[in-house]
């Protein structure tokens, strides 16, 4: 039997030449179309990784849609279930590999954006509200990707619709389960697009949550990963900072103002104490020379409270000078004014004598 004859009487020969041009052709348009975008990509990094990123899923996307492509038109081919289950599956590929290039993409878009704006700056504000509101709604959208991909995925099956179609028209406990169950993702992608568009927080700010002090580490799409000051985490739901109240310390700036409390006596004179206050300031490189402040805050019937209020760039250096301020004025009192230091004090007076000049016999 010649070619010709072939062709004209064996429906398998025609499909198969016409899968086998599909694929000849998937990898020419391959090739060629990643010489292209290699030349218009050259020179702009941005670009460059976005193809390398997307380079995996396109090896995929092209030869899953030229076959696609040779199926829909394959010439008088027996209708068989097998070309059927084969249609459906290169479907279900395509929209999985469809989802993976978009991940792809919008990951390289962020790591181009985290490129662009280091962190590692003294002054880091605007690095750190442009990449919470580009990771927040990165982590966003590779959700909703996911969540649409499966969505697809659920569509091209003929009873995952009908059944669909049941719940929806059924409505009742199912529906109710179901949004139930749906509320913490959607309150925490809701949270998630709020934080990005108003920033309560930010990357790198300093939080007090639940009595813990530490730093944004990670914002994702469902949760918030703080680094407390001891090396542990705290996650937090994203809807939890919609809904609570918590302390930020760098929400404009991260200048602070430390306090140091101390109780002295009433004797103590507080001049020199301003003075010693005033040069451990100076002396000390955490201060940056706004406030230097001291202050008798309270006062009881034992001792005074003073407050000495010093500044400093950020919170660890408040700390530092903190400490050092406390110790280096608590030193200065032993010092130079150990009386000064709180004292109980008491009067003793002697029983009166009799007019015998004898003591009075105590009493049975």
């Amino acid at each position: 039997m010649s070619i010709v004859e072939l062709w004209n009487n064996e429906p398998w020969v025609r499909l198969g030449v016409t899968i086998g041009v599909a694929l000849v052709l998937a990898v020419i348009i391959r090739r060629l179309g990643w010489v292209v975008m290699r030349r218009l990509a050259r020179g702009h990094a941005v670009a460059a990784d976005v193809l390398r990123r997307a380079s995996a899923p396109m090896e995929w996307l092209i030869p899953v849609l030229m076959l696609m492509l040779a199926l829909r038109i394959r010439p008088e081919a027996p209708r068989l279930l097998a070309l059927d289950l084969l249609q459906h599956f290169l479907l279900v590929t395509l929209i999985v590999v469809t989802g993976w290039l978009m991940v792809r993409c919008i990951s390289a878009l962020e790591l181009a954006v985290v490129m662009q704006y280091p962190m590692d700056r003294a002054d880091n504000l605007r690095a750190r509200r442009v990449l919470t509101q580009v990771r927040v709604f990165s982590r966003v959208s590779i959700v909703l990707v996911v969540l649409l991909v499966s969505a697809a995925i659920l569509l091209t099956f003929p009873d995952a619709r009908q059944i669909g179609a049941s719940l929806l028209a059924s409505a009742g406990l199912a529906g109710l389960a179901l949004g139930l169950a749906a509320k913490p993702v959607l309150s925490n992608l809701i949270a998630g697009v709020q934080i990005a568009l108003t920033q309560p927080i930010r990357l790198d700010d300093v939080v007090i949550i639940e009595n813990e002090w530490g730093r944004i580490e990670e914002i994702t799409g469902t949760y918030v990963v703080v680094k407390i000051w001891d090396e542990r985490r705290l996650v937090v739901p994203l809807n939890w900072f919609m809904e609570n109240p918590f302390q930020n310390w760098t929400r404009t700036n991260a200048n602070l103002i430390g306090t140091v409390f101390m109780w002295v006596d009433y004797t103590l004179p507080l001049e020199p104490l301003r003075a010693e206050l005033r040069r451990l300031c100076e002396a000390a490189p955490e201060w940056d020379g706004r406030v230097c402040l001291l202050q008798v805050t309270d006062a009881n019937e034992r001792a005074m409270q003073l407050r000495a209020l010093v500044s400093s760039a950020d919170s660890p250096l408040s700390w530092d000078l903190r400490c050092r301020v406390r110790e280096g004025m608590i030193a200065f009192v032993q010092a130079n004014n150990p009386q000064g230091l709180p004292r109980l004090r008491a009067e003793l007076e002697s029983p009166p004598l009799s007019r015998s000049g004898v003591d009075p016999a105590p009493s049975l």
